[in-house]
C-alpha cells in the first residue's frame, strides 16, 4: 500500500486554485463505496444532480504509468488500491471539503497515463459526492466525510451488470470480461471493498430502485441535519465534527 498520509497535513495542504471564490460554508461530503457493478456510480451521479453537487469519482487519480511500456501498463491490476495516488487524492478532497477549488488530473484510460501539463478545474459546491471502489477503504479519507454510504449487492448481480456494461460500452468480449472478473475484480472486492462496509454509516441494498436509494440517502441527510426539511431551502445547520 502507499505510505500513510498524515491527516493534519492533508487538511492544511493543497492550496485553492488562484482567483476561485471560496464557499461561505464548508461543503457536505458524502463517501459512496461498493463493488464494481453495485450501482454506486449511478447513485452518486443522481445524488449530484438532485443536490446540485459535485460527483467526484476516484478513477481520475490512477497513477501515471507513462514510465512503463504500453503492453506492461495493461497488465497492471487496476482493482488494487495501490494503483491510485492516495496523497494527491486525499489532499484534493480535503481542499474541496474546505470549500476550495482544485486542479484535478486528466487521466487517459486508453493509455493509462495522465495528460501532461493539463488539469481540470473543479470548483467547490454545497455537496461533494466522493465515489469509488475504495472510497471507504482509505482511512485517510474517512474523517472528511459527513456521511459514509456502502452499496451492498450480491456478486451475481455485480457480475451481470459489469458484463453488460463492458460489452455494450467498452466493446469487450464476454470471455475477457469473465476472465478479468475472476482474476482481479472479485478477489479485490473480497479483500478490500466488502470489508470497507464496516466504515459505513448507511448501507443500501444495491438491488433496489434508484429513486428508493436516493430517498434513503436524502432521508439520512435530513435526519443528520445536513439537509433542509421539505418545503425549506438551504441547510438546517452544519455539524461541528466530521
Amino acid at each position: 500500500m502507499s505510505e500513510p498520509v498524515n491527516e493534519n497535513s492533508i487538511l492544511r495542504d493543497a492550496p485553492p486554485v488562484a482567483d476561485e471564490p471560496q464557499l461561505p460554508f464548508p461543503p457536505i461530503v458524502l463517501g459512496i463505496a461498493g463493488c464494481s457493478g453495485s450501482g454506486k456510480t449511478t447513485l452518486a451521479a443522481e445524488l449530484a444532480r438532485e443536490l446540485d453537487g459535485t460527483h467526484f469519482p476516484l478513477d481520475h487519480y490512477y497513477r501515471d504509468l507513462a514510465h512503463l511500456p504500453l503492453a506492461e501498463r495493461f497488465q497492471q491490476n487496476f482493482d488494487d488500491p495501490e494503483l491510485l495516488e492516495l496523497p494527491l487524492l486525499a489532499a484534493h478532497i480535503a481542499a474541496l471539503a474546505r470549500g476550495e477549488a482544485i486542479g484535478r488530473p486528466l487521466y487517459d484510460f486508453t493509455t493509462h497515463t495522465r495528460v501532461p501539463g493539463r488539469t481540470e478545474n473543479i470548483a467547490p459546491r454545497a455537496f461533494l459526492i466522493v465515489e469509488g471502489l475504495f472510497a471507504l477503504f482509505y482511512f485517510q479519507l474517512l474523517p472528511l466525510y459527513h456521511l459514509r454510504i456502502y452499496i451492498d449487492a450480491p456478486d451475481e448481480l455485480c457480475f451481470e451488470r459489469r458484463m453488460k456494461r463492458d460489452i455494450e460500452q467498452r466493446g469487450r468480449t464476454p470471455e475477457s470480461v469473465r476472465r478479468q472478473y475472476e482474476a482481479t475484480v472479485r478477489p479485490a472486492s473480497i479483500k478490500y471493498v466488502r470489508p470497507s462496509a464496516l466504515h459505513a454509516n448507511l448501507s443500501i441494498d444495491g438491488t433496489g430502485a434508484l429513486d428508493w436509494k436516493v430517498e434513503r440517502v436524502l432521508n439520512e441527510l435530513q435526519a443528520r441535519s445536513l439537509l433542509a426539511a421539505p418545503g425549506k431551502s438551504g441547510l438546517l445547520r452544519l455539524p461541528q465534527q466530521r
